[in-house]
């Protein structure tokens, strides 16, 4: 069979643009419906405290919600591929363990650098191979995954928390901690991961078929596209966008224990769900990723300046999940 660049059966108004107004089809984006609940939030947590508003707490809710957004980044192609990885938060941690252990070894940054993305992105493969060759279903594997990650945290560290880092101590903490321009450095890392991703999946062949994945696995292993090979490149994304955060993190931190990325899996995956992606697969995007992200952490922060509870986080949240799945439901009803 002769296979195009563009399979048959591949959903191409997914990755077509409607011909309407500019303002017509912001307005019909999830994504603009998200910076909406934004501004609305903001506004009315402002006229509660004033200290929301702040430059100072906007640039902090900024750049905790890059950490986040990098994250979700990753997650976008796995859920556009019809899959879940609920590891992340465990990859996040072992790959931050490991920075701290390769540096106080003695490795220099760069290379220890490219060491932890190299086992993020492997990490992510192993998940990726055994949910595509084993056809084990993704929530499961990846709950295992969590599990595994976490031991080997622990086994690596012998539970040893990392705060000095030998000689690369200050650049590390420069990376992770410092400003470029007035702003965090991780803002110029999600700025670029959203257009990297971008690309990928909108002006790619490989793009192309994670979506087709996602949009019905049958018609496109019968369309001749490498399903198998796909599924693992989408985790192993997701892997290496975990590496990448906790880089970030610790350089941020300033330290590294074994609990790093506890709970990340819940947010990255509202973040890329309330961004549009769908969970049955078949769509997603970078920047709807990204601003599900910044929701996601003015939640938090909102909460807390509001005096509100905190553990009141995960109500809020899984209250704009539920209300972003029942919005693509109705979208997808309308098409």
């Amino acid at each position: 069979m002769t296979m195009s660049s563009d399979p048959p059966g591949m959903n191409v108004d997914l990755l077509s643009v409607p011909r309407q107004s500019m303002l017509g089809r912001l307005l019909t984006t999830q994504e603009a419906w998200i910076v909406i609940a934004i501004v609305v939030l903001g506004i009315l947590v402002s006229l509660i405290s004033p200290k929301f508003a702040t430059s100072g707490n906007l640039l902090n809710v900024l750049q905790n919600a890059c950490f986040i957004g990098v994250m979700a980044l990753g997650m976008t192609p796995v859920i556009v591929s019809g899959g879940i990885d609920i590891s992340v938060g465990s990859i996040l941690g072992l790959c931050g363990i490991m920075l701290g252990v390769v540096l106080v070894a003695g490795w220099p940054l760069p290379l220890a650098i490219l060491a932890v993305l190299a086992l993020g992105a492997a990490c992510g493969a192993f998940n990726g191979a055994v949910i595509a060759y084993l056809k084990l279903p993704p929530f499961v594997v990846t709950l295992a995954a969590l599990s595994m990650g976490r031991s080997l945290a622990l086994v690596v560290s012998q539970n040893t928390v990392f705060y000095e880092f030998g000689p690369w101590t200050d650049q590390l903490l420069e990376l992770g901690g410092g400003r470029t321009l007035g702003l965090p450095n991780v803002i110029y890392a999600l700025a670029v991961g959203i257009v990297v991703l971008h690309v990928l999946l909108t002006k790619t062949r490989w793009g192309r078929y994670v979506f087709a994945v996602g949009g019905n696995e049958d018609a496109a292993r019968l369309c001749g596209i490498p399903v198998e090979p796909i599924k693992i490149s989408a985790y192993a994304f997701s892997g290496l966008m975990a590496a990448v955060t906790s880089v970030f993190l610790v350089g941020w931190l300033g330290a590294v224990t074994n609990a790093l990325g506890t709970g990340y899996e819940l947010q990255v995956i509202a973040a890329t769900v309330i961004g549009g992606a769908s969970l049955v697969g078949g769509f997603g995007t970078a920047i709807g990723a990204a601003i599900g992200a910044v929701l996601v952490e003015v939640i938090r922060n909102s909460l807390l300046i509001a005096g509100v509870n905190p553990f009141w986080q995960g109500f809020f949240v899984g209250s704009f999940i539920l209300g972003a799945v029942l919005l693509e439901r109705i979208r997808s009803s309308k098409t």
